[in-house]
């Protein structure tokens, strides 16, 4: 014998629900926990939009790349695509860094101290 619960997930925005199969009687040849997804006709399905773009990569780049994806077995694809990710977000932290610093300059009355910082601003903007 089998008993039955409806569960909804949430995560999909309560647009699924999902039908739990559970067996009662534990003799049973089959107790094992079974699941089944009914779709309630309501169901949406959220697929980022994606572009396709073309690159061009200097070979010794591209070579990384595809030993980098090697390594962790992912498409070249999916692994440009997390370097890329991962490289946005490092210049989010960078600005935000940067304008920060900026603001203490601009804050600070010690001499010394906004001398310091102000070395700092500027191997920010100009490396060294």
């Amino acid at each position: 014998m089998i008993g039955q619960t409806e569960v909804t997930d949430r995560r999909l925005g309560g647009h699924a629900r999902a039908v739990l199969l559970i067996p009662v009687s534990v003799g049973s040849r089959d107790s094992s926990l079974r699941i089944k997804l009914v779709n309630n006709g309501d169901m949406r399905v959220a697929e980022p939009k994606t572009v396709r773009q073309s690159v061009s990569l200097p070979a010794n780049v591209a070579s990384q790349v595809r030993t980098m994806a090697k390594s962790r077995r992912l498409s070249a694809t999916r692994m440009l695509v997390e370097l890329i990710e991962n490289g946005i977000e490092a210049e989010k932290r960078k600005h935000h860094e940067f304008f920060e610093l900026a603001e203490r300059f601009r804050k600070e009355s010690n001499p010394a101290a906004a001398k310091r910082l102000g070395d700092q601003l500027g191997r920010m903007v100009f490396g060294g």
